[in-house]
């Protein structure tokens, strides 16, 4: 009985990341049509809860981040074997793109925040969604 085949390591974590720091920037886009900022940190003239709903935003992407990392490097490392359903392979794909396309949407609509901290906040959860989709994936690859 042959041996199923996997991918290497390297290539599971670089998808992992990719698709992590994708998801974390759609996330971002998105939640900024909800008044979900990263960039309320940065605003000095603005009272009320802004720390909170920056926490908020800060820990929607890291955690979509860290579940993309961990769910993309657990359905690599499994389908080369094909132990994949063709069912789930085209609900993931389909998810993905319903994802994007509101991504997109969200993005084309003119934005209330100032250019350079939009700027700082997309370099933020870009970096956030690097490192967090890097954890999640060593987390699955460790339990795999």
């Amino acid at each position: 009985m042959a041996k199923p085949a996997y991918f290497s390591r390297h290539i599971v974590l670089a998808g992992s990341i990719l698709f992590g720091v994708l998801l974390a920037l759609g996330i971002h886009i998105i939640i900024q049509r909800f008044d979900l900022n990263l960039a309320d940190l940065w605003k000095s003239d603005a009272p009320g809860l802004i720390p909170a709903r920056a926490a908020l935003a800060w820990w929607l992407i890291a955690g979509v981040a860290f579940l993309a990392g961990f769910i993309a490097a657990s359905l690599m490392h499994g389908a080369v074997s094909g132990q994949i359903p063709l069912r789930l392979r085209q609900f993931l794909i389909a998810v993905g793109i319903i994802m994007l396309m509101a991504a997109g949407q969200a993005a084309s609509a003119p934005s209330s925040i100032p250019t350079l901290s939009g700027v700082l906040a997309a370099v933020a959860a870009l970096c956030l969604g690097a490192v967090m989709s890097f954890c999640g994936a060593q987390f699955a690859l460790r339990r795999a």
